[in-house]
């Protein structure tokens, strides 16, 4: 079935490289989610990861003669997709203002999840959504390519156009600015919490 799948990819894309729309559409019902959620990821707005998500797709549909076939095509979209959304926040030149957790964490779809644990999976994906819009935009392409997309440092590199030592080097600087954003919302919650157990003077 795999082998049947990739071969109608494949036939997809020479297709699309001679200007196919038909073929492309193929290509496009099967990328859409991963290319949205990146798109949503970097971008924080469903309406705007949409728009953007359709932009890059169009942009991947007016490159395709220049998509190399030894790369893999999802890997290419997902670096227009990161090109794109980076020169979008550049351009809005808002820094957005939130807090919370971590990076990694048990998986959501994991069978052992029981309800309360799903609430706290959902509020913890929020809270670091809320994170990583803090962080620049090379910065947040890098952090989700390699945790929510598994990219290599060198696929990383090559998408946004860095070395791999600059690569590193701002993955360690998006992780410990996520790190320091979670123990200010630690010290936060910790205050928040002695004021409750405050007794009342009243």
């Amino acid at each position: 079935m795999r082998n049947s799948v990739q071969t109608d990819e494949s036939i997809w894309l020479e297709l699309s490289r001679d200007g196919d729309e038909d073929a492309f559409a193929q290509l496009v019902n099967s990328y859409q989610a991963p290319v949205f959620n990146l798109c949503y990821r970097m971008l924080g707005e469903a309406a705007e990861a949409e728009d953007a998500a359709q932009e890059a797709f169009l942009k991947a549909f007016r490159n395709m003669k220049r998509y190399d076939p030894n790369r893999k095509f999802v890997n290419w979209l997902l670096t227009i997709a990161s090109n794109h959304c980076v020169d979008r926040l550049r351009k809005r030149r808002i820094r957005f203002i939130s807090l919370d957790e971590w990076i990694q964490g048990p998986k959501a779809n994991s069978s052992e999840v029981g309800p309360e644990s799903a609430i706290v999976l959902q509020e913890g994906r929020e809270e670091i959504q809320e994170m990583i819009e803090q962080l620049g935009a090379q910065d947040r392409a890098a952090i989700i390519l390699r945790y929510w997309y598994d990219m290599s440092y060198e696929e990383i590199a090559s998408s946004l156009s860095l070395s791999i030592g600059a690569v590193k080097s701002r993955l360690h600087r998006a992780r410990r600015e996520i790190a320091e954003l979670w123990l200010e919302n630690q010290r936060l919650m910790t205050i928040g919490k002695r004021r409750q157990d405050e007794p009342s003077t009243v």
